[in-house]
Order: C-alpha cells, then structure tokens, then sequence
C-alpha cells in the first residue's frame, strides 16, 4: 500500500491521507478543510493535489470541519463513492456541511463585492449548501465495535475516542497479497474524564498507526479544577465586574460541554442569577442531535439524567437562532453569557459581541478550545492590545481567559495512555499528524521514551510505500 499525506501534516487543520492499496482502491481518510489562514487557505481547499472522481471511499473519524469539511466540494467535482462514518457523525455532518456551505456562500458574496470595485470577475464559492445537502446522500452510518466490508479486500471498524459525538479510531484490515495488514487512524482523541461522553476505549491492535498530536507538548488541569475555574470567571465578571462574559466555542462539543458544566452549577444552587444565551444556529441543532445519542454518553451523566433529563437546558438558558434576537444582545446592559462560535473566533456570530465587548474592561473574552497560531483567537490570547475584526480596529481592554480542559483533545500523558493499548513490537510504522511540527517533534520523544518507535511527522504531500 502507499498512505500519501495531503494535510494536517505538520499542522493542525486539513485531515486528508490518501490510501492507494495493492488491488487498485483509493481510499481517503478524512477530507478536511485547511482553516485560519486567509486567502491562503481558500487556495489550499481548492488545490486538491487528486482527482475527486479516483476516490473510492472517504472513511470520516468525526464531523469536525477541519475533518469533514471538503467532502461536498469532492462531490462537487465529480466524488461519487461512499462516506462511511459512525452513526451520530452522520447525523452531525447533516447540519455541519450544510451550515459550511451556507457560510462559503456568505463569504464568497462579500469577497466579490469586493472585487467588483477592482473590476475582477466574481468567484464561485467552494461549494454550496444545496452540494453539502446533496452529497449526504453517499453517507453511510455504521455503528461502533462492527466490523464493516467495503470491498472484497477491505473491512472497516469504528471505535470511540472520546473526542466528540460520534468520534472514533479508523481500523482497516487490508487483505494483500502477503496477507492480512492492519492500519488503525486515531483521528482525534478525547480526553478519559470528558464532562459527557464516554472515555475512549481501546481499539484492536495495528500494524501502521496514524495518530494525532495538537497537544502533545502539554498537560490539562481536571475537569473539577476547569469547572470551579469557570464559576470563578462567572462570578468574578457578573457579579463583581458586572460585565458580559463572552465564550467563543465551537458548536459542537464545546458548547455542549460548557452548558453541561453551567447545569450543574445551576442544579447545585451556585450559578449566579444571570441570563445565558447560546447564539448559534448550529449550536441549537447540534445539542438537538446530542439529545438523540444518548448512547454516547458517560455513566455519570447517565446518572444526572434520571433527575434532570435534560442536562442541556435550565429555567436562565435560552438558545438563539433568529438574527435579530442575536443582535439584541448587543443592547443589553446588565451582566450576561454569550456561548457562540466560532470557537477560534475567526467567523460566526461570536465576532459581532466581540466587536461589542472587547474594549470594555468590565466584560471578559474566555477561550475554552484549541485556537490556530495565524486565527484571531490566537491574536487575542497571545496578547494583542489591538484587533481588527470585520475591518474595524478595537482596542482590547476585556479581561482575557482562557481553560484549557474544555479541550476536546488529549494531552501528551493521556494521548500517550490510549495508545498503550497497543504493544509496540507488533507495530511496525508510526505516523503523527494533527499537531504543529515543534509539538509534534516533543511528543515524538516523549512517545519513543515509552518505548515506541519507527516514528515518522510527514511533510505535506510526503508518500510511503509500506
């Protein structure tokens, strides 16, 4: 078989590796849009180094758009196989690509009003919601722990990570003509103490691993230390400061978590008398899907459920989806919490209270997610004192916080305890991806001090015949 690279390689966003196997398939693992970037990354998600129509299947870890987020464009261009996936990851793909088409066309309206007034002719958006709504159609749904024939010469199996709904380890059993290989794909791999899904479980020994790395150079607090960190971020802004509280969060996952989180408080009597919205579109139907797959949920909420079926709302919540009641909540005055995406703050709702509430010092901006190093969000947690959002410039005076345990991603210590699960001498390649190239080389001794070894950080476009 050859595995060719073609993003999140020495990077965090793009997931694509491309499988051409002996008996003539081409096999895509993941199909993720590149992000954060500017028109650099409009340039990278169009430069599809292969022809869309010579995939055979695209096998999708989860619905992440940095995961996900190219397949109607493949459609777009001539993909005609199967996306096969888990089934909650169907289900939110249903609305993620729809709501990524939906944006592409926003966007692409904007920027050619723009190049009108240079004499430029218009651009087609990369794709549009009518092909995201489309290309559902070649999606199959296949549950966890089955093993799935997509060939004659080809199964598949899902198993859960943890990450986010749906999440799961790609396992392929390759029948070649020596035999039987294994290649298993983390994806993206969650952390043992998520506040609502299952931790991840371990999954069937390999013979190639292709595995992440985004944080395999720190270590997260608990999710008790993060959620006494985010009572002490409410009160310290509503009631002592009576500010406006900000969350960017991406809609699905982080924002499930911290309304989980604010549940409890409030079921505990200890969240302040404060109105909470969540102003996204997105948001709203992921939390609808989340309530679909309870399934996926840990044994602790499980348990919260059998008083409180609905860990997701409570009397001071309300969900936003009408503009024009997202842009009244720009002219409240007393305390609140926004929750909107997106999370890295670099488009959504979420930039619209920013531009309100940064250069007010009683209001606070927390990041509760990973933020690109070149995306806004980086910008305001690296320190700026000045951003520029929708072209205007603001000065930063809002207390900035950040918690990092509402991260749907693993450390290096918990990454490095999921994959004890296999044993090292039967592995025979390690491939890491998904992670900043600094990182990745930290996290590539770490992993070689717990014995693992023959550890390869590909370069984009880099290929390997194994």
């Amino acid at each position: 078989m050859k595995l060719t690279f073609y993003g999140a390689a020495r990077e965090v966003t793009g997931s694509k590796i491309l499988i051409e196997t002996e008996h003539g398939k081409n096999i895509l693992l993941d199909c993720g849009q590149f992000q954060g970037k500017g028109l650099e990354t409009e340039e990278m998600n169009r430069a599809v180094p292969f022809p869309p129509a010579s995939v055979d299947h695209i096998i999708l870890s989860h619905a992440h758009i940095d995961h996900s987020g190219l397949i109607p464009f493949l459609y777009r261009n001539g993909f005609t196989g199967s996306v096969i996936c888990t089934n909650a990851t169907r289900d939110l793909c249903s609305i993620m690509l729809a709501d990524s088409g939906k944006i592409q066309e926003y966007d692409t309206r904007y920027f050619n009003r723009k190049r009108a007034r240079k004499n430029l002719p218009p651009v087609d958006p990369l794709y549009t919601q009518a092909d995201a709504v489309a290309s559902m159609h070649l999606f199959i749904g296949v549950a966890y722990d089955r093993k799935f024939r997509i060939d004659d010469y080809t199964t598949i199996r899902f198993t859960n990570t943890g990450h986010m709904l749906g999440s799961s380890v790609i396992t392929l059993e390759l029948r070649e003509k020596d035999g039987i290989r294994r290649l298993a794909y983390t994806g993206d791999i969650g952390r043992p103490s998520n506040r609502i899904l299952k931790s991840p479980e371990p999954f069937p020994q390999a013979d190639i691993l292709i595995t992440e790395s985004t944080y395999g150079d720190r270590l997260h607090p608990t999710a008790e230390e993060s959620d006494e960190e985010l009572f002490r971020v409410v009160r310290h802004t509503c009631v002592e400061k009576r500010g406006k509280l900000i969350i960017p969060a991406f809609s699905v996952g982080r924002t499930q978590e911290v309304v989980y989180s604010l549940n409890s408080l409030y079921n505990a009597g200890r969240l302040p008398r404060v109105d909470i919205y969540v102003d996204s579109p997105l948001s709203v139907n992921a939390t609808n899907i989340f309530r679909l797959h309870t399934e996926c949920f840990n044994s602790d909420v499980q348990e919260v459920m059998l008083s409180d079926p609905d860990p997701f709302g409570f009397n001071s919540l309300f969900y936003i989806t009408e503009v024009e009641h997202s842009k009244r909540l720009n002219d409240i005055r007393e305390p609140v919490i926004i929750i909107s995406s997106s999370g890295m703050m670099e488009a959504g709702r979420v930039k619209h209270h920013l531009a309100n509430s940064i250069s007010n010092p009683a209001n606070t901006v927390l990041a509760v997610g990973y933020c690109a190093p070149s995306t806004l969000g980086a910008r305001i947690l690296g320190g700026a004192e000045e951003v520029s959002i929708h072209g205007n410039s603001y000065e930063v005076k809002a207390d900035i916080e950040r918690i990092e345990s509402y991260s749907g991603h693993g450390d290096y210590r918990e990454m490095a305890g999921y994959l004890s699960c296999q044993d090292t001498s039967r592995l025979q390649n390690i491939f890491l991806v998904h992670g900043e190239y600094e990182t990745q080389v930290k996290y590539q001794s770490y992993l070689e001090s717990k014995g693992f070894g023959n550890i390869e950080i590909p370069a984009y476009g880099k290929s390997f015949s194994l």
